[in-house]
This record gives structure tokens, sequence and C-alpha cells, in this order.
């Protein structure tokens, strides 16, 4: 199983806070049984799950130019019509996944193209499934383009996931199903595609990065 390279330190830290809790429990109850073994359980229950959360899975993606996959692991809250003022500046679709505390967390590029915007927002931390979010919540907006069209995704902090990693760059051609970044603890990303988009999915969907499609393109 490999291990996302920007998590190592988070995991670190929590090992080294159990492995220390061990130490204590054992030196100062070891001999209190029915403490220490519990106690010993749930901190080797935290150490493999920390592990666990932080994976970086192996995925087959979608392939074709016009077929957006999903961004994140989670499931579909919100498939609705909205006006997008930061970069398309025009109606579009908002799909929105959620990703709760089990969801790999590791985000992908959903299409092959160019970054033409980036621009992260510090904001509040409200829960991540409210509609307010998508505008009040710290998040990094990313602006993609190919021949088949402009995007916009979000990157959303929530309550818990206060930690952001995004990778995009101006100018820089990325390809559909490489990582773009990861947001640690769950949250949320929201998808804007262009009106006339072949949505693939519905509210309620359990979706899967670089697997699952989200929309087709047209010219």
């Amino acid at each position: 199983m490999k291990i996302h390279k920007d998590c190592y330190r988070t995991i670190a830290y929590v090992w080294l806070i159990c492995l220390t809790l061990l130490f204590l429990t054992w030196w100062f109850v070891g001999k209190v049984l029915f403490v220490s073994i519990p106690l010993t359980a749930v901190l080797v229950f935290i150490m493999g799950f920390i592990t666990y959360f932080f994976r970086l899975p192996k995925r087959t993606t979608v392939q074709g130019e016009n077929v957006l996959t999903a961004v994140a692991d989670g499931e579909i809250v919100i498939l609705e019509k909205v006006y997008e003022p930061e970069y398309l500046k025009q109606e579009c679709i908002q799909v929105s996944i959620y990703m709760n505390f089990f969801n790999v967390h590791v985000n992908f590029w959903p299409m092959d193209g160019e970054v033409t915007y980036y621009k992260y927002h510090p904001g509040k931390y409200y829960l991540a499934f409210l509609p307010k979010a998508s505008e009040l919540n710290e998040h990094s907006s990313v602006g993609m383009e190919n021949s088949f069209g402009r995007i916009l995704f979000k990157q959303l902090a929530g309550t818990f996931a206060r930690r952001i990693v995004c990778y995009a760059k101006e100018g820089e051609k990325v390809k559909k199903g490489s990582q773009c970044g990861i947001i640690k603890f769950g949250s949320r990303i929201d998808m804007y595609l262009p009106l006339d988009a072949d949505i693939k999915v519905e509210i309620g969907d359990d979706v899967r990065a670089c697997e699952t499609v989200i929309a087709e393109l047209h010219k």
C-alpha cells in the first residue's frame, strides 16, 4: 500500500503520540490488564487507521479528451444549475462530491488539458456539505481548458479538513488521472461544468476518482 507523499509527517506525529501513550500505559498501569489491554488495542487501531487513511490507491483512468472523471472519491450531494462568477463567469452545472472520513482523500485531475487559472481563498470552516461552504469556506479554485471547453473545480476545507494541498500551476499541461492534490480529513469537491455537458451522475451516487465518469463535454 502506497502512502501519499504529503502525509508522512502527519502519520509520524500520530505514531509518535500513540507510541508515547503506549509506553506510559504499560509503564504505569501495565499490570492492570483490564485497562492496559483495551488502551493498547485502541492506540494500535489509531496507528493503523491513520496509515490506511492517507493511502494512495492505484486507479485505472477512463480515457477520452471529452470525458470528465471524478476529482475525488465520495458521494454526489449537489447537482444543480448555478452562476459561476470567478472563472467561467456564466451559468453552468455544479456537481459536488462530499468526501466522508473513510474515503480516499487524494485528488486527481479530471481531464487532460492546461491549467489556466488558480487561486487560493482563505475563509471559514463550516460543515462541508452545507451549500454556503462553496463560497465561504477556505478553498482552492482551479480552472482547466482543452479543445472541448473550460471547467472549474474547487477543493473545499471543512470543519475538520483544514489542510488543502493543491499542485496546480497556471500554464501547466496536466494529464487526467494524475494527482492534483489532497484534502486531509474529508471535505468536498465542487465541479463547475458547461450547461451542454452530458451529466452521467445523480445525487446520491457514490463515485471513485479516475474511474467514475462525471460528464462528457461537447464541442
